[in-house]
């Protein structure tokens, strides 16, 4: 089976230029607007992560412009655009529907403002997820304060419960036919990748982490989209999974780096676009 996916080195503003289908699941890690501090608790702000060394070229820098200008108005504005409507017909009674859902990941103190914005767009329910480290970035606060060693997320919908995949298997007519499913907690280890996927992006997410999300949310096939795709691992986990993905990234350094992240399976199509706003 061939497995398209497209990586736009553009805005996602820009998506009526591609002829990207409407998406099962939009996910994104979204700038967390903490501009020249993004550095601020990460040994990396000095030379060989040590302040014996003295400050490296990153300390009072930010991760990415974007930080700077990013709207999240206009996301959740777009993002609607890019997801399927909601089935007009219930799956039936203790069933999960086929209807779409966003995945935002944000800081803890973000969740409010994403929860008000969405809401502005139709998507008036909400469940948190959270993501448990074995580590933290913060060394340089471990004499100050509790460090924080945890990533958060919320899976946001309009009005149907999204599709739920949770290992239950149905037939032809739409009835089960193994089990009742695993219980799935609000809660996730964040395991990290190994070796064979580069880092290339300083707030990347792990492909194990996002293949979790993706197989619980959508189906083989299901179209997934990243408006902010950054390193490209999201597209990566989509392809393993069998999903149709697509993304955009505005930074063309992280884009061309992002081609050594997207390693299709064999069997896989993978169509890079270096394309800035020449599609018409």
């Amino acid at each position: 089976m061939n497995i398209k996916i497209e990586l736009y080195n553009d805005n996602f503003q820009n998506y009526k230029r591609y002829a990207i289908p409407k998406a099962q699941l939009v996910i994104a890690d979204i700038p967390y607007n903490i501009g020249t501090n993004f550095y601020g608790s990460n040994p990396m702000w000095y030379n060989k992560g040590d302040n014996k060394n003295g400050e490296s070229k990153l300390a009072g820098k930010a991760a990415f412009n974007t930080d700077f200008n990013f709207n999240i108005a206009e996301y959740f504005h777009f993002c609607n655009r890019l997801l399927k409507k909601e089935p007009k017909k219930s799956s039936g009674r203790g069933k999960s529907s086929d209807a779409p859902c966003m995945i935002v990941f944000c800081s803890f103190e973000q969740m409010p403002t994403v929860i008000a914005y969405a809401e502005k767009h139709g998507f008036k329910h909400y469940t948190p997820l959270v993501f448990i480290k074995n580590y933290s970035p913060q060394v340089l606060k471990a004499n100050m304060r509790i460090c924080g060693a945890t990533e958060y997320a919320l899976v946001l919908y309009r009005d149907k419960l999204p599709k739920f995949r949770n290992g239950v298997k149905t037939d032809d007519q739409g009835k089960n036919i193994r089990g009742s499913g695993k219980m799935i907690f609000n809660w996730f280890p964040w395991e990290k990748d190994g070796k064979e996927i580069p880092k290339v992006h300083p707030a990347q997410k792990p492909v194990k982490l996002l293949k979790r999300l993706i197989e619980i949310y959508t189906d083989e096939g299901d179209v997934v989209i990243d408006p902010c795709a950054g390193s490209g691992t999201t597209l990566r986990a989509a392809a393993e999974l069998g999903r149709k993905a697509y993304g955009f990234e505005v930074s063309k350094e992280i884009y061309k780096k992002a081609q050594e992240v997207i390693k299709p399976k064999e069997d896989a199509q993978i169509c890079l676009d270096m394309g800035r706003g020449d599609k018409k």
